[in-house]
């Protein structure tokens, strides 16, 4: 059994714990919030029996083992390193942190600590995104990856009436790119390592945040492209392109439907049904890892993490996209 506290109590909280029970061995335990009267609403609802309004108070209780955070951006990397000077393991929402100097120094706290971080990306553990890696064979040499994830944000109707949510203010490291633009850059690295150029063009809201962007990577014997927006849809797909082919993608935040399409007109279902909620292979990963001792996840490593966050920072230079936690440390 493994005993987990919950940081946060939103929309994607609901949505992890709900995945998340279908685990062996998962013990939903305890839960923070700010607030006692919304950490025992939050408790009453999943039946969580200890609540706490103090994190450090959590972290010293011995009633958890790991954690899962879904705080705002800006308080994951603080957050994380207070957990893990406990010596507790922590699985955190995407994105890790605020910036690479940040995700940098929660690694640094993970080794010193020798307990488990991982980056709660789920895209990369999907039975889906499996069946892509081991697929692109099949289509030869890759020429072109093509990520786009463009969700029109509910809370955008109400930036327009003059009410900024927490979706898009820079306090909280949010903007299109930490939130769905790292849907196409972190597996973009999962698949093909970290690029050696980036250049990102968007459009920057008042509030000092991105609404939309796009960025393309430079590697050396292709290139990459990711579309991402928060004030638009998209109905079209991801795709990754190869001489002999190209691999389909529905939704590359969570594949369901993956196809080649070869040069020929013939077309090849590659897609895996999936069983488990999405949100479930990334808790099974993230407690294999604690219980094999092996430090880090091979598939949503530090490395990936780091190299994400990285390639997101060259890109908010570019765009002028500054944090408040980038000023900090």
């Amino acid at each position: 059994m493994i005993r987990f506290g919950i940081i946060g109590t939103n929309w994607i909280t609901d949505r992890f714990i709900e995945a998340a029970i279908e685990a062996e061995g998962f013990v939903l335990s305890s839960v923070y919030s700010r607030t006692t009267e919304q950490a025992q609403a939050f408790a009453d609802k999943h039946k969580i029996p200890n609540t706490y309004t103090n994190l450090t108070a959590m972290f010293e209780s011995g009633t958890v083992d790991a954690v899962y955070i879904a705080s705002p951006n800006s308080l994951h990397a603080s957050q994380a390193i207070e957990a893990m000077n406990h010596g507790i393991h922590v699985l955190c929402e995407k994105p890790a942190a605020s910036n690479a100097r940040e995700v940098k120094a929660v690694i640094e706290a993970a080794k010193a600590n020798n307990v488990v971080f991982m980056e709660a990306l789920k895209t990369t553990l999907l039975p889906n995104f499996r069946t892509i890696r081991d697929n692109l064979n099949k289509i030869g040499p890759i020429r072109r990856y093509i990520a786009n994830f463009c969700q029109y944000s509910s809370r955008y109707d109400a930036y327009k009436q003059g009410e900024i949510l927490n979706a898009f203010k820079p306090e909280f490291s949010n903007g299109a790119l930490m939130d769905l633009g790292i849907y196409g850059i972190y597996p973009m690295v999962a698949l093909f390592g970290k690029p050696s150029a980036v250049k990102a063009t968007g459009y920057m809201l008042e509030s000092g945040v991105d609404g939309e962007g796009m960025l393309i990577a430079a590697y050396p014997e292709m290139d990459a492209v990711v579309m991402y927006s928060k004030i638009t849809d998209s109905a079209l797909p991801s795709e990754i392109q190869g001489e002999l082919g190209s691999i389909v993608i529905d939704k590359l935040s969570q594949p369901h439907h993956v196809y080649i399409r070869y040069r020929d007109g013939r077309e090849e279902d590659i897609s895996i049904p999936t069983a488990l909620p999405s949100m479930t292979y990334e808790t099974v990963e993230f407690m294999k890892v604690i219980r094999q001792g092996s430090g880090e996840s091979a598939v949503n490593s530090h490395e990936r993490t780091l190299a994400a966050a990285e390639i997101m920072d060259e890109a908010r230079r570019q765009l002028g996209l500054v944090f408040p936690a980038d000023q900090q440390g």
